[in-house]
């Protein structure tokens, strides 16, 4: 078992297939996710990786967090989220994780909190059918109707369907494909819908249900030391830049320096103006 990734909730599109089809997906950004703690057998009693998702504000995290954040080397993030993970699977402190973690056709799990509706009654949130509409009932129409029993057992038990808090859960949605990958933007595109509210943080992981294709990066997909080195030296990147002026080249590279004793232009062209008074006179 590997690590997933968090991603946060962009919004929903569509895409058509060949036959006219269409495919409503979600679509999922990856940001700055970076591995920020390690939990092994040895220490903690299980294995996990606990990763970072974006950058945050150092005036919006608590000192401790800082102080966490300090000992992995790794800017503050602004949402964290943990994975259980085989002992082969663990990465590195401070490696950055990116979206070709999963593969085209791959089947994943989406784990987030469903949008909170408040308090409901039963008819609402669990599908009652409600009271009579006609003859019989006076202004009780949706309420949920009897919830006991004869004296035997005498109580409500635990768990049975009333009115009350709607949503604001954990919901798992499983089987979705992933229809598209997005390496430079971190977006990945799953097929169908994704609980939560737009800007919401997700969990993306390896369905359970499905065998983990054999093309997909194990123990996951890091970002290459090649593309962290975006900034070169001075003269490396360096080039020979060419300007024409009055039908002429000029380059810039190596430019002939100016000697001091060499005359300005204005000196030059009273020079001029003193040589032709003198042919003149």
């Amino acid at each position: 078992m590997r690590t997933g990734l968090i991603a946060q909730k962009i919004g929903m599109t569509r895409r058509f297939k060949d036959n006219g089809h269409h495919v409503p997906i979600t679509v999922l950004k990856v940001e700055k996710l970076k591995v920020v703690q390690q939990r092994t057998t040895e220490t903690d009693g299980y294995n996990a990786v606990q990763l970072g998702w974006g950058n945050s504000k150092v005036k919006n995290v608590n000192k401790p967090m800082r102080g966490h954040f300090a000992k992995a080397k790794v800017e503050p993030k602004q949402k964290l989220v943990e994975f259980r993970v085989d002992e082969d699977a663990l990465v590195d402190i401070g490696e950055e994780l990116v979206v070709s973690h999963f593969i085209l056709g791959q089947k994943v799990d989406v784990c987030g909190l469903s949008k909170g509706k408040g308090f409901a009654g039963g008819m609402k949130r669990h599908g009652f059918a409600g009271l009579r509409a006609s003859h019989g009932v006076s202004i009780n129409h949706r309420s949920l109707g009897s919830t006991g029993q004869c004296q035997d057992p005498g109580k409500v038990f635990k768990g049975k369907k009333m009115a009350g808090q709607l949503g604001n859960k954990s919901i798992t949605v499983q089987n979705l494909e992933v229809i598209d990958i997005n390496v430079e933007n971190g977006l990945i595109m799953v097929s169908g819908g994704v609980p939560g509210l737009n800007g919401g943080f997700v969990r993306i992981t390896d369905a359970i249900k499905h065998v983990r294709p054999k093309d997909a990066p194990y123990p996951a997909s890091i970002l290459d030391d090649e593309s962290k080195e975006t900034n070169t030296s001075p003269d490396e990147s360096r080039t020979t830049q060419t300007e024409e002026i009055e039908g002429k080249d000029i380059s810039r590279e190596n430019p002939e320096p100016i000697s001091p004793d060499t005359p300005s232009a204005e000196d030059q062209k009273e020079e001029r103006d003193q040589e032709k008074k003198d042919e003149e006179g």
